[in-house]
């Protein structure tokens, strides 16, 4: 397999190929292969203990593989460390957000690559100003870039979030069960905000267990059961009854 055209053709940002995982005695992740393409929202979905956690800290590299290859842009990347991911463009969302509640939104913003000037200071105007812009990219409007996280609902904290990674410039951002424990107008907010990554040629994956979230944004839906791919459709091709038929299966009984 050549590392420097794979997928390229196919518009292809992201492959992982045949990728194992162990934990112990445990084999989490069994052969798996993976892709995005760019600008396209994936929907990674399964049941829990299915590998999708698993697959997913792989690719943004918080844990090694023990057998398998990722590519990324058509070339073989060497992924060990969460630091090598970001500077490939692979950022996650986690589901906690990893957002500091006691801090303002720009310095949530630009937590850990502040911007300084010319005598080490740190430059709180350009944030302030780079955050605002990166908020308004999302359509998430607030009063000032320095309202605390604290007093945000769930949805604008996600949108925090989310416009930290367009403003480094993503290319592919992971996002962790973005949905979970919001209100009905927080989840269709954060909804709105992945719709507008993919208008910035961003790609997404939504790891979800809740396919009434996932089904309305993503263009195919990857399906993890006990470790193994169990299916990779297209939305023109599915329903959420057919993909909750696939989740509830067991791997052996396809």
């Amino acid at each position: 397999m050549k590392a420097d055209s794979i997928g390229e053709s196919r518009g292809v940002l992201v492959k992982m190929v045949n990728i194992h995982k162990w934990f112990g005695k445990v084999h989490a992740l069994k052969g798996v292969d993976f892709e995005v393409k760019h600008s396209e929202i994936v929907g990674l979905v399964g049941d829990n203990g299915a590998g999708k956690s698993t697959l997913i800290k792989v690719l943004s590299g918080v844990y090694l593989a023990e057998e398998g290859e990722i590519f990324f842009e058509g070339r073989r990347a060497n992924i060990t460390s969460p630091g090598d991911a970001r500077k490939l463009g692979i950022e996650t969302v986690y589901q906690e957000q990893a957002l500091a509640p006691n801090m303002s939104i720009s310095r949530n913003i630009f937590m850990g690559r502040e911007p300084t000037k010319a005598l080490g200071f740190m430059d709180k105007k350009a944030m302030d100003k780079a955050s605002m812009e990166a908020l308004r990219n999302i359509r998430l409007d607030v009063a000032s870039p320095d309202l605390l996280i604290t007093v945000l609902s769930g949805g604008q904290r996600q949108g925090v979030a989310i416009a930290r990674v367009l403003h480094f410039e993503a290319k592919l951002v992971i996002m962790d069960e973005p949905t979970i424990a919001l209100s009905i107008k927080e989840a269709h907010q954060v909804l709105e905000f992945i719709k507008q990554l993919r208008e910035e040629n961003i790609s997404v994956i939504f790891i979800t267990h809740n396919l009434y979230h996932v089904f309305p944004v993503a263009e195919r839906f990857v399906i993890l059961g006990s470790g193994e791919k169990i299916a990779d459709v297209e939305k023109k091709d599915t329903s959420i009854d057919h993909l909750t038929e696939l989740i509830v299966r067991e791997p052996s009984r396809l």
